[in-house]
């Protein structure tokens, strides 16, 4: 069965259920037992300072990877939310620790040059080369080493997982057969774009994990990423994808999940939700009807006329300027004659030939919907970012439907799943037999 490669960077692409087997279970006490401490609590074992079966991991270490978290979200995070972060990252470099002991117990080590093209193609995501990058990363507190040092530990990861549990994981084409099957059912059905950021959980630490699902939620409610959020504390193979599933159904989600799923509006975070292994958070980006043409993915061409207004301009002149600008642009006969409608306004013209309904703000949504090639739209803006209107010139409604996968995407989907399911195994077993001395 061919496989896909498996998602890189920025965040733990396979994480580990922290329940111990069953044997160890029963020694474990329950929130209803009387414990009674025989010794001082050790507040030093706090301390972000750890040797990982006698690697160390020291305080630059987390804090860089703590700068790299406050980058992403604009900086806008209280020092309370460092603590907490500074535990998770902590428990993230513990696990890469992990990862990269055992791929090198198995003779797997990851060069230098793979290690520098992957941080090569991530600066240039950031439209930057690898030098500026390096210069953006220690303007915010990081470094390169910091982000290299993850990128190793996820390559060394993926590639232990191809040789050591891939080859054991397979597929039969009647299980993917069964799901073609349901999915040609499911024609019509709403479908929605999910993201998740999943936290591993059991009876005994539930409390827990739930204030720290409950403090995610409030970052990413008061504007953090939660993008980012789920690359770096997300314990789910979407990890290294910034926690998106794709396009999915109701039915192929956790039960808990699905009326959650299905009245949360596009661009909104559900609350924590109590499924089996854990808790987990959902964000709905998308909603369409599965293997049905949407008429919200018809691509637009367009242009924009804007007129710049002076700054404070009182309500009477906004209004005045926009009426001057609805009779002008009602009347120009189309596209053809936008730039010298705009030129006799002292306005500006932009062009956009790709862009999609769906992409538009929503009220705007709406209006291009059932407009005509050469309709204009009212105009909308405000005195500090001008007035502005938008000219429809094209629409190309030929590639609206989404297209059903093939066997092999879904073959490889599936199988992608149990390998993480598996792997998720694997490292839960290397923190039960970890030595981790807390300094």
């Amino acid at each position: 069965m061919r496989a896909k490669p498996y998602r890189t960077f920025l965040g733990s692409v396979l994480a580990a259920t922290l329940a111990l087997p069953s044997f160890a279970q029963s020694t474990i006490p329950a929130a209803s037992d009387n414990v009674t401490l025989l010794g001082p609590v050790q507040p030093e074992i706090r301390k972000a300072t750890a040797l990982v079966n006698g690697d160390v991991l020291t305080d630059t270490d987390v804090d860089q990877r703590l700068n790299l978290v406050v980058a992403a979200n604009g900086g806008q995070i209280s020092p309370e939310e460092r603590e907490r972060l500074r535990v998770q990252i902590l428990r993230n470099l513990i696990d890469e620790k992990l990862q990269v002991q055992e791929a090198k117990n198995k003779d797997i080590t990851i060069p230098d040059s793979e290690v520098d093209e992957t941080f090569a193609r991530v600066a240039r995501n950031f439209k930057m080369n690898p030098d500026q990058f390096n210069a953006y990363l220690a303007q915010r507190g990081a470094s390169s080493n910091t982000l290299k040092t993850q990128i190793r530990a996820e390559l060394a990861w993926n590639r232990l997982l191809r040789r050591r549990v891939e080859p054991f994981v397979t597929v039969g084409d009647d299980e993917v057969n069964a799901v073609i099957k349901r999915l040609e059912e499911s024609k019509g059905k709403d479908e929605y774009r999910v993201g998740e950021i999943f936290l591993a959980a059991s009876d005994e630490n539930l409390n827990q994990r739930m204030a720290v699902a409950e403090n995610i939620v409030q970052q990413v409610r008061r504007g953090a990423s939660f993008v980012a959020y789920a690359r770096q504390f997300s314990e789910s193979a979407s990890a290294g994808v910034g926690g998106d599933l794709g396009w999915v159904r109701p039915e192929q989600l956790a039960e808990q999940v699905r009326p959650v799923l299905t009245v949360l509006p596009a661009g909104q975070i559900s609350n924590p939700i109590r499924v089996p292994g854990g808790i987990t958070i959902i964000a709905v980006v998308d909603k369409r009807q599965a293997l049905t043409a949407d008429p919200l993915n018809a691509t637009l061409s367009l242009k924009q006329i804007t007129l710049k207004l002076p700054a404070g301009s009182p309500p009477e002149q906004v209004k005045s300027a926009a009426e001057r600008l609805t009779v002008a642009t009602r009347s120009m006969g189309g596209c053809g004659r936008a730039e010298t409608t705009a030129a006799a306004l002292g306005g500006e013209v932009a062009a956009n030939d790709q862009i999609r309904i769906r992409d538009l703000p929503a009220p705007l949504q709406s209006i291009m919907q059932n407009m005509r090639i050469g309709e204009v739209t009212p105009p909308f803006g405000s005195p500090d970012d001008g007035l502005r209107v938008i000219v429809l010139c094209g629409r190309d409604d030929s590639s609206v439907a989404p297209k059903m996968p093939s066997f092999d995407e879904l073959a490889d989907q599936m199988q992608q799943q149990r390998v993480t399911m598996a792997a998720q195994r694997y490292l839960r077993d290397l923190r039960r037999d970890a030595i981790v001395d807390y300094r």
